[in-house]
């Protein structure tokens, strides 16, 4: 393994930071020490890595001299970059002037991702939340929108678009990671490797986020069945995990989000699945609703443990030729 307990890089999401400042201005225009004060954050809470979520600032979209203001913020508070994720900027949207600028601004993150120093770029097929989703309580129980099934020309425009970003990715020495999520093309595990081979670029993965398909309201597949499928091709891992109930007498499910040693995914076993596997990419923990960081940061402790029991079992058994 390239990485010990110690220093594996986990990074924290910056979900819980919204992309406007309190004044209603753009945090992607906020001067750099309003940057420096949720990074400081950050690292408060005892992170070295970061995973610079979109939806908080937009790296593909600074200038060069932006981009240097913010490595420099980075250097300052001590944070490498676990990732740069990409959200709901789908390649194929149905419109497909959309479609080609979130493929441009794409390729544009990748070549951010490697100014700035990352070494894996995040990105997904979902889609803008509806307004039916934002005025939930939790968007995810609404549903959103979903890629055509059955539809070959879709799929060979996603299969063209994601290789394309993932050759751009390889000319930079970077991971392109497919983010798991429901009822896109890479909802299924059956689809999402299919998707992955079709690419067919060493460089391109999955990020097995579990999370975004326990949390449905409706029938979901035993975790175990998610995520073994997926092994081989992991390279990131968003993590974050949900309590999940069914009541057979009305039909209604409830799920709401846990730390990920409460919830319905077991992590000790996924994990120690990961590693056999082969898995050593970055982590990233991710948290919904409350103080989202400092659930991120228990999680972060919780992985460590866990990667200081499960490394050296992993190693040993594979010294003995064991699978």
């Amino acid at each position: 393994m390239p990485h010990t307990a110690e220093d594996w890089p986990i990074g924290a999401a910056l979900l819980q930071f919204p992309g406007t400042t309190p004044d209603g201005g753009s945090v992607q225009d906020a001067p750099a020490p309003t940057w420096d004060a949720v990074l400081g954050e950050v690292a408060a809470e005892g992170f070295d890595h970061v995973d610079l979520t979109d939806s908080w600032l937009r790296p593909g979209d600074l200038s060069p001299a932006r981009r240097e203001e913010l490595a420099h913020v980075l250097k300052r508070r001590e944070l490498g970059i676990s990732a740069i994720s990409v959200t709901r900027r789908s390649v194929i949207d149905p419109d497909p002037a959309v479609a080609e600028d979130n493929l441009a601004y794409l390729l544009r993150t990748v070549d951010a991702a490697a100014d700035l120093g990352a070494t894996v770029v995040c990105a997904g097929l979902h889609r803008p939340l509806t307004p039916a989703q934002r005025s939930a309580l939790w968007f995810w129980h609404e549903p959103g929108g979903a890629d055509p099934e059955g539809d070959e020309r879709t799929w060979a425009l996603a299969v063209e678009r994601l290789r394309a970003a993932g050759e751009r990715a390889a000319h930079h020495g970077l991971r392109l990671s497919l983010e798991m999520y429901e009822d896109t093309y890479l909802g299924t595990p059956e689809s999402a490797v299919r998707l992955v081979r079709d690419i067919g670029l060493p460089n391109v993965g999955l990020n097995p986020d579990l999370g975004n398909l326990v949390r449905l309201h409706r029938p979901v597949r035993p975790w175990e069945e998610l995520l073994r499928p997926v092994l081989p091709y992991v390279d990131y891992w968003h993590v974050k995990n949900y309590h999940r109930d069914f009541d057979p007498a009305t039909g209604a499910y409830f799920t709401v989000p846990a730390p990920l040693e409460g919830g319905v995914i077991d992590y000790r076993r996924a994990l120690e699945m990961a590693l056999r596997a082969g898995f050593d990419g970055p982590i990233c923990t991710e948290h919904y609703g409350g103080d989202g960081l400092g659930v991120s940061a228990r999680n972060r402790d919780y992985l460590r443990r866990l990667l200081a029991a499960k490394l050296p079992l992993v190693g040993a058994q594979r010294g003995e030729g064991r699978p």
